[in-house]
């Protein structure tokens, strides 16, 4: 998905592949003072991703799929292993390469597993042990990039519980269901913000 954004003007892209009229809409809007377009996409950590992924989305931009490849290589390094959803910012022909983080894979990284190989090992079953602080901090996270539609950290604290139970992990040696309750009964205090 492309998105430029001109003067105030939002324009936005849902296709993976790029018509010719958007080409020219994209070299018209380059000429623009000002202009810069992000693109959010799925990438694994610490690899470096096909170029024929890429192309179709930062071609007509005018970058290089291998140089920025690389660059999304470099900056996910502390993800090895993990499926993270990168922002490319993209303003004056040089691409600038963020991570931004989801509750998964803020979970499982939380975990502290080693990194494996996602072509030999498939269907991992995550049984580790979370302390409660790591889902606060997390959850503090979450709310510090806008990800949380919670109103305060004790709904962003569920949120989080609930993905740490959808990915099979426990907290503090228990089910996140089982302290998810306790949360909602008020047996477990959450911090303030």
């Amino acid at each position: 998905m492309l998105y430029f954004v001109v003067r105030g003007l939002n324009l936005t892209t849902t296709t993976t592949t790029t018509t010719t009229a958007q080409v020219h809409l994209i070299r018209r809007l380059r000429k623009l003072t000002g202009t810069n377009a992000f693109s959010h996409l799925r990438a694994t950590g610490g690899e470096v991703g096909s170029s024929a992924t890429l192309a179709p989305k930062i071609g007509p931009l005018g970058l290089s799929p291998k140089k920025v490849g690389e660059d999304i290589a470099k900056a996910t390094g502390d993800w090895k292993g993990l499926r993270v959803t990168i922002k490319l910012t993209i303003q004056n022909r040089q691409a600038a390469v963020s991570v931004v983080p989801s509750a998964s894979s803020l979970v499982i990284r939380a975990l502290k597993e080693p990194p494996r190989d996602r072509k030999k090992e498939k269907n991992i079953k995550h049984s580790k042990s979370i302390p409660l602080e790591e889902i606060f901090d997390i959850a503090r996270t979450m709310r510090g990039a806008n990800k949380s539609l919670a109103r305060e950290l004790k709904g962003t604290v569920l949120e989080i519980l609930g993905t740490a139970f959808s990915v099979g992990c426990q907290v503090d040696g228990r089910s996140p269901k089982e302290i998810s309750d306790e949360i909602k009964e008020g047996n477990i205090e959450v911090p303030e913000e």
